[in-house]
């Protein structure tokens, strides 16, 4: 559907498209990632360039976005340590971990404006609720 509707978009008047990027849909296992069919980031972020539209790209952790538990997955409530929503540096390093992956694979893929891309923006998203 993506094809379809982003063309629709662009037909509208749009020149952007904003995506959330949901932790709990792409790593629903601690360590264990899916970007396959319907969370395929990468494909969804070159859908957008191939309409010639540009992307905003809010990476989690947290997302205010009638989302379950706000795209945290729940394995984080297992981590000895843990204090969620809040500066501690257990759930800092497990932001940073998934979040640097989002980053290293938009990276590899050229999906950045720098690179040629459409990602106009980047944002790590809502990360004053932890902070």
């Amino acid at each position: 559907m993506w094809p379809s509707l982003i063309q629709k978009a662009k037909h509208g008047g749009l020149n952007a498209i904003e995506t959330h990027v949901f932790w709990n849909a792409h790593e629903p296992l601690r360590r264990q990632y899916d970007f396959t069919e319907n969370p395929d980031l990468v494909r969804f972020i070159k859908a957008i360039q191939e309409t010639g539209l540009y992307a905003v790209l809010r990476i989690g952790p947290y997302v205010c976005a009638e989302w379950n538990y706000g795209g945290l997955p729940v394995w984080l409530h297992n981590i000895p340590g843990i204090k969620l929503r809040t500066n501690n540096p257990v759930i800092e390093r497990e932001m940073a971990n998934f979040t640097t992956l989002i980053v290293d694979m938009m990276k590899q893929e050229k999906l950045f404006a720098s690179q040629g891309g459409p990602i106009i923006v980047a944002q790590v998203y809502n990360s004053a609720n932890f902070l």
